[in-house]
């Protein structure tokens, strides 16, 4: 039986990329905020491919803490790889990720973990108050995260922040690439996860330099659609693609079928006077069942992946199996 008198454990999750002049401060302020929680805890430092002294930073930390661990990675990857490659390197229940740039406030974590202590599996931060610049950061984040609520039916306010809560067995089942951090309560959501949102501080960035701009932006926009894609169509792609294709086959046969038409009741050339139109319909057509042949090839890559040995290259008439009592047993499938 589980010990119920067990402290809960938490895994604080922190990706860097040069961010030397933060770690220690940030290092203190949790290890402040932790030493007062009723939690078991561990610290999954990530080092996403730093160039200053990040690195050595972390190191000297884990050499006087035991309950730090630091992930080095081998060159600069990207914020979703570094907190899947810290997320895979969590012992404890329950993660909460944030960022090592002090922007986020180790003094609510507190409140992620009362959350987590209610029920929710996924605990979102919202930055009620941001205090970035108006056109480079607000309106297109505002934007965002509107399109990402409504695309993705999650009802939450700020998708973008790194600051939040899981549980650690959610968070294994949920694929993690390219800007994929800022989707998990939707594809969390897909898995039946209890989500709730609350209120963060932003604060100003103290050291070091924002690693964000605007192409960020459109790499997300990118990954919204893939989210769209995978929520809906994953495990039936021909729903997609066969929809496509059935309507460009429709179109073209409806072209060819007036070009038709138009030849018998005028007698005219059709190929002379509409072959534009003619080649226009024929592309129609074969593009349709082009998407057609592409949806059937994903079901059977989806058939595959949930029936990973289902199908055998052989069939079986009957087996026979000597036993050590030296009898012969014939296999359970082949007894009357």
């Amino acid at each position: 039986m589980p010990d119920l008198t067990a402290k809960p454990t938490v895994s604080i999750v922190v990706p860097f990329h040069n961010e030397e002049g933060n770690v220690t401060e940030l290092y203190a302020r949790l290890h402040s905020v932790m030493e007062d929680v009723d939690w078991e805890y561990q610290f999954v430092f990530v080092d996403d491919g730093s160039t200053d002294l990040t690195h050595k930073r972390l190191k000297d930390l884990a050499a006087i803490d035991p309950r730090v661990a630091v992930v080095r990675l081998r060159r600069n990857f990207g914020q979703t790889a570094a907190l899947a490659a810290g997320f895979a390197h969590c012992k404890c229940d329950y993660v909460i990720a944030m960022d090592g740039d002090l922007q986020h406030d180790p003094a609510e974590i507190p409140r992620f973990l009362e959350k987590l202590e209610e029920g929710y599996e996924v605990v979102s931060g919202w930055r009620k108050h941001r205090i970035d610049n108006l056109l480079l950061r607000k309106i297109p984040s505002r934007c965002a995260n509107w399109l990402m609520a409504k695309l993705s039916g999650v009802n939450i306010h700020d998708f973008g922040t790194t600051f939040k809560a899981y549980r650690r067995d959610l968070l294994s089942q949920l694929p993690l690439y390219g800007e994929m951090h800022r989707f998990i309560p939707a594809l969390a959501s897909a898995y039946g996860a209890s989500i709730c949102e609350i209120p963060i501080q932003n604060k100003p960035r103290k050291h070091g330099i924002s690693h964000y701009n605007l192409s960020r932006t459109f790499r997300v926009m990118f990954d919204l659609l893939t989210i769209r894609f995978l929520l809906r169509y994953m495990s039936r792609p021909l729903h997609f693609f066969g929809r496509l294709g059935l309507i460009n086959m429709g179109a073209g046969s409806a072209v060819a079928l007036w070009l038709l038409i138009w030849k018998a009741l005028y007698q005219t050339n059709v190929v002379e006077q509409h072959a534009l139109l003619l080649v226009f319909a024929a592309v129609l057509v074969l593009l349709g069942l082009q998407l057609v042949a592409l949806g059937l090839l994903g079901e059977l890559g989806v058939w595959q992946y949930f029936n990973p040995s289902a199908r055998k290259p052989y069939a079986v008439s009957e087996i026979f199996d000597l036993r050590g009592a030296g009898g012969i047993d014939v296999a359970p499938e082949w007894r009357s």
